[in-house]
């Protein structure tokens, strides 16, 4: 089991990993060309962000597409974010993804952010370079490609700037620049099952979850446990 730091800010990165840890207990191997860090960080039980603990999930995933795509000339790579913790390439690829494990000692959480995606290893599916290199071929750009230090470096930088902000203004110091990053406004789905009820996701509510309407009523949807299945439009129950 892992272990929390007591150094807040200490960072640990793999450049392999071959038990990599998902939702639900999924495994995850992740081969050279993937940027792959785990993040410490405390925060004040009290505090704004320290009650609305789903939504760091939420900061990290922000941080990595903005770390490609607030890049000059790097804005149209299409890289979204799926609710409540994926990355991804438009709405058609997983590229990576974040998963927190937190404790509490007094009034203090203790949390473990584990982020990977895929920078620069083609296979199996598509990599954030592959984005750079379509985006060069289709609009006669030149722009390098990026290495997994790179956005490393840029997504805690920007995370840390995220929880700053949430921190001084809650969660519509950035509710807007993510929900214009993530891919399901206005989507159709069904709750739980094929032949659940119908909703329209509208949003995140003020706690980081998913919010839907159904009928004339606006639920929320906690993301531990539950999980967005793209190809069926499904909001349904996770499993391992």
């Amino acid at each position: 089991m892992l272990q929390s730091p007591q150094e807040v800010g200490l960072i640990a990165i793999a450049a392999r990993q071959t038990q990599g840890k998902g939702r639900g207990g999924n495994a995850w191997l992740s081969p050279p060309g993937c940027a792959m860090f785990t993040l410490h960080l405390q925060l004040p039980v009290n505090s704004r962000l320290g009650q609305r603990i789903p939504f760091l999930q939420h900061l990290a995933a922000l941080a990595v597409v903005q770390s490609v795509r607030t890049l000059p000339g790097y804005e149209d790579v299409d890289l979204r974010l799926k609710w409540p913790n994926d990355i991804y390439y438009s709405n058609l690829m997983k590229l990576g993804g974040v998963l927190v494990s937190s404790s509490v000692t007094g009034q203090t959480f203790s949390l473990l952010i584990g982020c990977g995606f895929n920078v620069s290893n083609s296979n199996p599916t598509v990599c954030i370079n592959d984005l750079v290199l379509q985006l060069n071929r289709e609009h006669g750009h030149s722009l390098d490609t990026l290495t997994p230090d790179q956005l490393i470096a840029r997504s805690v930088t920007l995370l840390e700037r995220y929880v700053s902000d949430f921190q001084l203004r809650g969660p519509q110091a950035l509710m807007q620049l993510y929900c214009r990053r993530w891919v399901h406004s206005g989507t159709r789905v069904r709750l739980w099952s094929e032949d659940g009820p119908e909703a329209e996701v509208v949003g995140l509510d003020e706690n980081g979850f998913l919010q839907v309407r159904t009928g004339d009523q606006v639920v929320s949807v906690q993301p531990d446990g539950n999980s967005f299945d793209m190809l069926r439009n499904l909001v349904v129950t996770k499993t391992s």
